[in-house]
């Protein structure tokens, strides 16, 4: 059972202040005959017969904003959905916790007191996974500090958390976003919920070196697309070849992930002896010449080593030579050119 927190009193004899955490109101009057407004907008008038309980209530003005916001919603103007959006978002109460108003004011600052989100995060329990998790998406990966980013997500993560299940997030977080960077080439604008928070976790762990620790926290997350595209430039970095054929089984050319599995199915292909497979396989995440520039070079890279599995350098040379053309710092490029002279 929730509990809901109203305070009133009276100014003036016939003036009385309401507060609660959503508004302010102010009505003034004697008794069976008031004049109430909210700092909603709202205008009531509230006539009755004292001592009868009866009374009627009716609205008899509102805000200019209000009625101009009325007359805007029936055709809303070009352009003016992130705006409106913006203006709904809603803030912390007045009886708020005070940690809920200091994690709020870090997500939009650009100077958040970090000493401050801290200290609370010991000493209120309840709001310490909120506020591990401002610190370390809203304050930490913009600055930089990877370790700490790495060391809060990972406490998280190991506790369970599901941000999209934390009442924060749901009340001031629901429509953040976060760009992720799942393997090379390949990046998702995600909502803020575990899975997402489980992807740049990996990617942490990966960029310090931290490779199993990646691989378990990826095959833990709720299976998908991007999972998979992790899992695969993971597997492949350990040489895990028959585990990135395993995961990548079925795969079509529907998409940029999907893609770039099937490059990873065809470089594995490779390793594993199966050339006439792997080439098939790069083949078929080439047939769209609308994919990035990048993930066709990494494609055409996988298809040149095949060729030079086989002794075909003159093949090899003249895939890596369209990488050269579109991407002359390709990294590895001026090697394999080598190679295949």
């Amino acid at each position: 059972m929730g509990f809901r927190i109203r305070k009133s009193f009276t100014v003036v004899p016939g003036v009385r202040v309401t507060v609660t955490p959503r508004s302010v109101g102010v009505s003034a009057g004697v008794r069976g005959a008031r004049v109430s407004v909210n700092s909603t907008g709202r205008v009531t008038r509230t006539i009755g017969i004292p001592g009868t309980g009866i009374s009627n209530v009716k609205s008899i003005g509102s805000s200019s904003r209000r009625r101009s916001a009325a007359r805007r919603s029936g055709a809303p103007a070009r352009g003016s959905s992130a705006k409106a959006a913006h203006a709904q978002t809603p803030k912390p109460g007045l009886f708020a916790p005070v940690w809920e108003k200091v994690a709020y004011r870090a997500v939009g600052s650009p100077a958040p007191d970090v000493a401050e989100l801290r200290y609370l995060a010991q000493e209120s329990p309840t709001g310490a996974p909120t506020l591990s998790l401002v610190e370390a998406v809203f304050v930490n990966l913009p600055a930089g500090d990877m370790p700490r980013a790495r060391s809060l997500l990972a406490w998280l993560h190991a506790r369970g958390v599901d941000p999209h299940q934390e009442r924060f997030v749901r009340s001031y977080l629901s429509e953040k976003t976060l760009t992720v960077g799942i393997a090379n080439g390949i990046t998702a604008v995600l909502g803020l919920d575990r899975n997402a928070l489980g992807l740049i976790l990996a990617e942490l762990h990966q960029s310090l070196g931290y490779v199993d620790d990646a691989i378990a926290v990826v095959e833990e997350l709720e299976p998908s697309t991007l999972t998979a595209v992790s899992l695969a430039e993971l597997y492949a970095q350990q040489g895990r070849w028959g585990e990135i054929v395993e995961l990548t089984d079925g795969v079509t050319n529907v998409d940029e992930p999907s893609m770039f599995l099937l490059v990873q199915r065809g470089a594995a292909l490779r390793e594993q002896g199966y050339h006439e497979a792997a080439r098939e396989t790069l083949e078929e995440a080439l047939r769209l010449r609308s994919r990035p520039v990048g993930l066709r070079n990494l494609a055409y890279v996988e298809r040149g080593r095949v060729h030079m599995q086989e002794g075909k350098r003159s093949l090899a040379r003249k895939d890596f030579e369209r990488v050269l053309a579109a991407d002359a710092s390709f990294p590895g490029l001026a090697g394999l050119l080598a190679q295949a002279e």
